[in-house]
């Protein structure tokens, strides 16, 4: 993905230090295979986690941010339970493909 990396932001804040703004932001990091997948094209990633099962978090500049992203997950074999609420997608899944075909500017972004 040319050096770049999805961050799943989970919390904004800011703070003030030495009279110099800082909004930042929490992200769980979700890292990219070495190559897109041959089918579609496009990067699939997953999200990292230390070696004993907590996510890796980093706190970043807002700075570092150069665009959205929109994730599609990688469904696999099994029946998706009927109750599975749209804002929870993020947290069931095992990996999801990066879509580079949305729009013109995310497809330019990241080819």
């Amino acid at each position: 993905m040319h050096g770049l990396t999805i961050g799943r932001a989970l919390l904004f804040f800011s703070f003030t230090f030495r009279d110099e703004y800082l909004p930042c932001a929490l992200v769980h990091w979700l890292v990219p295979g070495n190559v897109p997948d041959e089918n579609t094209g496009m990067w699939v990633v997953q999200p990292e986690f230390t070696g004993n099962g907590h996510r890796t978090l980093s706190v970043i500049h807002l700075d570092c941010v150069a665009r959205a992203a929109h994730l599609l997950p990688i469904y696999g074999t099994s029946f998706i339970p009927e109750d599975l609420q749209f804002y929870d997608s993020l947290d069931v899944f095992r990996a999801y493909f990066v879509n580079n075909v949305i729009d013109h500017h995310t497809h330019e972004f990241l080819t």
